[in-house]
């Protein structure tokens, strides 16, 4: 045996003067790896050409374009119109029942003939029925139909500041009652009210609204 054969290696894998066996890999393991990795990059060529047909017949691409042009659209802020004015009634469209809910007489009779003067028509005037009568803490209540909380109620509210609205289940909507209550000292002066009956006919301010544009 030559010095150059490993210990336990004899046979044909001995080797003798400058000849040495030579350890090849198996070419079988390789060649299946091949093959796999062949067939699974084959499978995903496949499959990605049939997604690209499906979308090509059911207009896949159209939308995905659609959806791309509205992610560039840039949104921008523009001013509204200014609003029309609101319709409130004149005070001689409005009918005012004047009663006194406080112990101190005459007060229904004086605050009638005030509001006369600035245009309101005048109805019952006289003392609060039972259910009231005392019983209205703050300067006065304004009592009318629901059809009158943005019409007739809020007009009336001009002349006394502080007023509480309620409504009832009453039909006529330009017909409202002023219940005069234990806070009462007088009705907003009418420079005053004449201000506040203008500015309840102004229009709400110019809202801005967002717009996208492409």
């Amino acid at each position: 045996m030559s010095m150059l054969t490993p210990p336990g290696m004899g046979g044909k894998y001995r080797i003798t003067g400058d000849k040495y066996p030579r350890m090849r890999r198996s070419r079988g393991r390789s060649r299946i790896v091949l093959a796999v990795v062949a067939s699974v990059v084959a499978v995903g060529l496949i499959g990605w050409g049939t997604l690209q047909l499906i979308d090509v017949f059911t207009g896949g691409g159209d939308k995905a374009s659609a959806a791309g042009a509205t992610g560039d659209c840039r949104t921008k802020t523009s001013a509204s119109p200014s609003e029309s004015p609101k319709i409130l009634p004149k005070p001689g469209q409005v009918t005012v029942n004047v009663f006194n809910a406080t112990p101190r007489s005459g007060l229904a009779k004086q605050t009638a003939d005030e509001l006369k003067k600035r245009g309101f028509a005048i109805g019952d005037v006289g003392n609060a029925t039972k259910a009231y009568d005392k019983k209205v803490k703050g300067p006065g209540l304004l009592l009318g139909a629901r059809a009158a909380t943005d019409a007739a109620l809020p007009v009336l509210g001009t002349q006394l500041a502080g007023a509480e609205l309620k409504t009832d289940t009453r039909a006529k909507p330009a017909e409202v009652d002023l219940i005069i209550g234990n806070a009462f000292k007088q009705l907003t002066t009418k420079a005053d009210a004449d201000k506040a009956l203008a500015a309840l006919a102004k229009p709400s301010a110019t809202s801005a609204k967002s717009k996208k544009h492409c």
